[in-house]
C-alpha cells in the first residue's frame, strides 16, 4: 500500500487514476446521471445538434448521445473488468499451484497453458463467439477462455521465484500450511506483478469490446456501447464526423488512462525500477551541474 501511494508523485499516473475512477463511477451511476433514456427514441430531434437538453446531439434516431456515452461505459469498461478479474483469479490459482508445488503438477498444468497460448487471441476469441453467438455475454466468455492462461504463465513465473526462498522454507519446515504459506507469503510478494499485468491487460479489453460491437460481433443494439455506437456513425462519417467523436474520444481516453496507470504503477510497485529512475535523475542532475560548472568557469 505504500508503494502504490507513490502514484502521487507522478503527475500523469495521477491523472490518468482520476479519469479511471471517474469513469468508473459515472458508468455505476449512469440511471442517475444521464439526462435522458439512452434509448428513447426521437425522430424529431434526428442529427440534432448540441443544445442546452443534449449536450453531445442526438444520433440517427434521436437518442442522446451524452446518455449512451455514460451507458456505454458499463459494458465497455465495467463488465470488462469483471471479466479480467475473473480471468486474474483462475489464472492466479493454476499459476500458485504451478509455481508452487512444481513437479508434476507443474508440468501437466503448463501444457495445458500451452496448448491454450498456442492459438492467436483474436483467432480463439473469434472461434468462440461464432460457436455461442454474438453478444456481450459471450465476448466476456471468450476473454475468460483466452486470457486465464496468460495469467496463470506470468504468476506462475513470479511465483516460483520466492517458492524457494529461505523464509518459504523455514515455515515449511515448521509445520506452516501450504495454503497459509501461500497466503501469508506469496501472496504479498507477487501482488505487484498482478496488479501491473493486470492494468495493463484491460486496455486490450476494451479495444477488444469495442472492435467486436463495431464488427457487429458484440453488444447489439438498442444496448448502448461505444464501438457500436461507432459502427452507427460510420454510415455518416463524412456528413456528421461530429458523432464519431464522443464515442471514440471515450475509448481513446480510458485506454490511454489505463496504459498510463499501469506504468505508473509498474514504477510504485517496482524497487528497481523506482531505483533506476531515481539514479538517472540524479546523474542527470550531477550533468547538469558540470555543465553549470564548466560554464561559470568560462
Amino acid at each position: 500500500m505504500r508503494h502504490v501511494l507513490n502514484i502521487r508523485h507522478d503527475a500523469l499516473g495521477l491523472v490518468s487514476l482520476i479519469v479511471v475512477l471517474l469513469t468508473l463511477v459515472s458508468g455505476l451511476f449512469a440511471p442517475f446521471i444521464a439526462p435522458h433514456d439512452p434509448a428513447e427514441v426521437d425522430m424529431g430531434l434526428r442529427y440534432a445538434p448540441p443544445s442546452w437538453d443534449y449536450l453531445l446531439g442526438n444520433d440517427h434516431l434521436g437518442r442522446c448521445i451524452l446518455s449512451r456515452i455514460l451507458y456505454g461505459i458499463r459494458p465497455s469498461v465495467l463488465w470488462v473488468l469483471v471479466a479480467l478479474v475473473i480471468s486474474v483469479v483462475i489464472g492466479a490459482i493454476v499459476g500458485f499451484v504451478s509455481g508452487y508445488f512444481q513437479g508434476k503438477v507443474d508440468a501437466v498444468l503448463m501444457r495445458v497453458c500451452d496448448i491454450m497460448l498456442s492459438f492467436p487471441g483474436y483467432i480463439m476469441a473469434l472461434a468462440i463467439i461464432g460457436v455461442l453467438g454474438v453478444g456481450l455475454q459471450n465476448i466476456l466468455i471468450a476473454f475468460i477462455i483466452t486470457k486465464w492462461a496468460w495469467f496463470a504463465r506470468i504468476i506462475r513465473t513470479s511465483v516460483s521465484q520466492f517458492a524457494e526462498s529461505d523464509y518459504v522454507r523455514y515455515a515449511r519446515a515448521i509445520g506452516v500450511s501450504d495454503g497459509r504459506i501461500m497466503l501469508k507469503h506469496i501472496v504479498p510478494v507477487t501482488f505487484a506483478d498482478i496488479a501491473v499485468i493486470s492494468s495493463s491487460s484491460i486496455s486490450s479489453m476494451i479495444l477488444q469490446i469495442s472492435g467486436f460491437s463495431f464488427l457487429g460481433l458484440g453488444v447489439q443494439a438498442p444496448t448502448a456501447e461505444w464501438g457500436m455506437m461507432l459502427n452507427e456513425a460510420r454510415s455518416v462519417m463524412f456528413t456528421r464526423p461530429e458523432l464519431l467523436l464522443a464515442p471514440g474520444f471515450a475509448i481513446i481516453t480510458i485506454v490511454m488512462s489505463f496504459n498510463f496507470l499501469s506504468d505508473s504503477l509498474q514504477i510504485a510497485l517496482d524497487p528497481k525500477s523506482r531505483g533506476r529512475r531515481v539514479r538517472q535523475g540524479g546523474f542527470s542532475m550531477m550533468k547538469a551541474g558540470s555543465r553549470k560548472e564548466v560554464a561559470e568557469t568560462k
